[in-house]
């Protein structure tokens, strides 16, 4: 039951599985605890949906050529990063708080003044206040962990891509 020893496959299919948790999370402190998203909080979402379509869409695919893993493992590296890129800035933000919070008003005040589609425009703009704290785990806040997830999910598509495999004349 070790994850490193999964197949390509297996290991890929839990990186999608991981992303979906963690949008799933994310929209439920949303939806049900009430804690308003901000523009970091967005890309970092957007960014986490994209490493698990490049989890799945490489989960499904398996190739079985070393150059195919490598290059399914360097896209998924790539979305990591720039996830991580986007928690570690916000991150930064929450710990060096500017003077004057300017994240912008909330959804439903967006929609009363715009359409929907400017609405889904200003959307990746602002909704909440991106230097607040309103969450936390271990003493870490969540676009801390988000960090922690996309560099530990990024190092792990490397090790699934990278890795050597065995491949045994007689199966034992």
């Amino acid at each position: 039951m070790n994850p490193f020893h999964w197949s390509f496959r297996s290991q890929f299919l839990l990186g999608f599985a991981i992303c979906g948790a963690l949008l799933g999370y994310a929209f439920y402190v949303q939806f049900q605890l009430g804690i308003e998203p901000c523009p970091f909080c967005i890309f970092q979402r957007i960014a986490f949906a994209a490493l698990g379509i490049v989890f799945l869409i490489g989960g499904l695919h398996a190739p079985r050529a070393p150059g195919g893993r490598k290059a399914w493992s360097l896209l998924a590296f790539v979305a990591a990063a720039v996830g991580a890129g986007y928690s570690g800035r916000h991150s930064w933000v929450q710990l060096n708080p500017p003077a004057m919070p300017s994240c912008g008003p909330g959804l439903n005040f967006i929609v009363e003044q715009h359409s929907w589609l400017g609405a889904a425009r200003k959307v990746l703009l602002a909704t909440g206040d991106c230097s607040a704290i309103d969450w936390k785990f271990l003493g870490l806040s969540m676009p801390m962990w988000c960090l922690v997830f996309f560099v530990a999910l990024g190092l792990g598509a490397l090790y699934a891509g990278f890795r050597r495999r065995h491949h045994h004349r007689f199966h034992r």
